[in-house]
């Protein structure tokens, strides 16, 4: 049955394009399949729906993740929808079956008060008298700080963002996010303020809000990462808990806490699917649970 498999394959590689590794993790994970099917007295033409289930029973216990035999899966139908369309085999055995469920981890947010720690001790930093490139750089992590915290920018867009994309003295910001639709995202008067100081500091012919010597021309995103620990250092704040991503997580999650409408929260993240903001959700169910706690009337019965 191997010569299926090498059938499907070459279709993956020459009609759909698909990447060497790619190719490489199919052979591998079809072969494990096939073995499977092998093992009990049938073959990959007659094998039915239960036999798909069992082999991923077996995946599953075996201790692979959900992510890891949904990829399993999808090999697997993949494979089968091409032994249908080609008439090699008259059924589909996968039609029926189910992903493994995959949970998705709720992100890492750090409380309102460690977030005011952070850009508090961020701000204290760039007022201190220093060598000049270590004044400058302490300036910029806090502008970067409160320009995050304000818009919630993912780390690739923060670090890329030029100057000309500051609209209306620093009110607002455009920005191109995935997909290259653009968006506005307002700043709150902290970040504007802490943008324009840091703005009178550069050069008139600055392209980059963030310039560097690199080839880039501006911060790389390590850069930043690396200063942000350095920063939670300071502020008594685990470095390990404090990343670019997590200050994205904690303006999401602090503005569905104070009220704000989830449409609008998706905007301003820049997710093209409501799906994707509504893993901040369970702020929402906190939220909720508490507002019953506190004003049911029976609540303290």
């Amino acid at each position: 049955m191997s010569h299926l498999i090498g059938a499907f394959l070459e279709m993956m590689s020459a009609e759909r394009g698909a990447a060497a590794n790619t190719i490489a993790a199919y052979r591998r994970d079809l072969s494990n399949y096939a073995g499977f099917v092998a093992g009990k007295k049938q073959t990959l033409l007659d094998c039915p729906r239960e036999t798909v289930m069992g082999y991923l029973d077996g995946l599953r216990a075996e201790g692979l993740s959900a992510s890891s035999s949904a990829r399993h899966l999808s090999a697997i139908r993949q494979f089968h929808k091409f032994l249908c369309a080609d008439g090699i085999r008259g059924d589909d055995p996968t039609r029926i079956v189910s992903s493994p469920k995959t949970r998705r981890p709720l992100p890492k947010v750090l409380s309102v008060a460690e977030v005011d720690k952070l850009l508090t001790t961020a701000e204290q930093s760039a007022s201190k008298p220093a060598k000049p490139a270590r004044e400058e750089a302490a300036r910029r992590t806090y502008c970067l700080l409160e320009l995050l915290y304000a818009t919630g920018l993912r780390v690739s867009e923060l670090v890329t963002l030029k100057r000309a994309q500051v609209m209306r003295e620093g009110s607002f910001i455009t920005v191109t996010g995935k997909g290259n639709k653009d968006r506005v995202v307002p700043m709150n008067d902290k970040a504007r303020d802490a943008v324009r100081a840091w703005v009178a500091t550069l050069p008139k012919d600055a392209k980059w809000l963030f310039p560097a010597k690199g080839e880039s021309g501006h911060l790389e995103r390590q850069v930043f990462a690396r200063d942000l620990k350095d920063v939670a250092k300071d502020a008594g704040i685990s470095p390990s808990r404090v990343a670019p991503h997590v200050l994205r997580h904690a303006f999401a999650s602090h503005l569905l806490a104070g009220g704000a409408d989830l449409r609008v929260v998706q905007m301003l993240l820049g997710h093209a699917d409501i799906s994707t903001t509504q893993i901040y959700t369970h702020v929402l169910d906190e939220k909720l649970r508490n507002l019953v706690e506190t004003h049911h009337p029976l609540a303290g019965g």
